[in-house]
């Protein structure tokens, strides 16, 4: 037991003790990434703090994909201080939006994993609608037929189209020059279970844009589940 003249102080060292923490913050809710058409990857700088009243010490990074990487630019930070820290992404065939997210493991008990996330807008320079024609075992080979728009900043034309599967037939024709194609597709029969693609090349002047996949199936139709059973009321309940 403690006497009495050292209690106090001995509360104050452990209110002290309890009571210090660090504590890493973005300078933002999120790190947006906006890659051009033709970019491979892309990368951005961004900021944070230690905003508590100790030093943190970084442990290691993890991203929770292989296509995002991110490294700081120190291993320990003082309270108040700011840092720098550098991400990088590997674009390839992303379309659209996607979030990522980095985790920082630290040395600190209160905050020992810190997730940095980021936010990629790819944007769209080819739509295919629909991306897959499915027709169903047994169905009428009636033609079926997809869209393909070019909606980026530079025209593109279709130059050919390769089939994956030798049991259809296709056809494509313009709609807006540079802009919009329709694609026809007819199976020779639906007796057979298919999974093909058209590989349609385009006149592009970016390799990752030279070549476009639309899928065509011809599959089992799935059997109609039965309706859930009811149970049957007891004549002595009946009214």
């Amino acid at each position: 037991m403690h006497p009495p003249a050292t209690r106090p102080a001995f509360l104050l060292l452990f209110a002290f003790t309890a009571c210090v923490h660090a504590e890493l913050t973005l300078d933002v809710p999120v790190i947006e990434l906006k890659p051009k058409p033709e970019d491979e990857e892309v990368a951005t700088t961004f900021k944070f703090r230690n905003t508590g009243d100790k030093p943190v010490k970084i442990l290691k990074l993890d991203s929770a994909c292989t296509c995002l990487s991110a490294t700081l630019d120190k291993e320990v930070y003082q309270p108040g201080e700011v840092g720098t820290g550098t991400a990088t992404f590997k674009v390839t065939s992303f379309k659209g939006r996607y979030e990522k997210f980095v985790t920082v493991s630290t040395d600190d008990k209160e905050q020992p994993e810190w997730k940095v996330n980021f936010v990629l807008e790819v944007p769209e320079v080819v739509e295919i609608k629909p991306k897959n024609l499915q027709w169903w075992i047994g169905d009428k080979p009636e033609p079926k037929a997809c869209l393909v728009q070019f909606v980026g900043a530079e025209p593109m034309k279709i130059v050919g189209i390769t089939p994956t599967r030798q049991n259809v037939k296709f056809t494509w024709k313009e709609i807006k020059e540079g802009r919009e194609y329709l694609i026809t597709v007819t199976p020779d029969s639906t007796n057979d279970t298919t999974m093909g693609a058209l590989k349609i090349e385009t006149n592009s002047s970016l390799d990752k844009y030279r070549y476009q996949l639309a899928f065509f199936t011809i599959t089992k139709k799935p059997e109609s589940q039965p309706a859930p059973a009811t149970a049957a009321v007891p004549a002595a309940a009946k009214p």
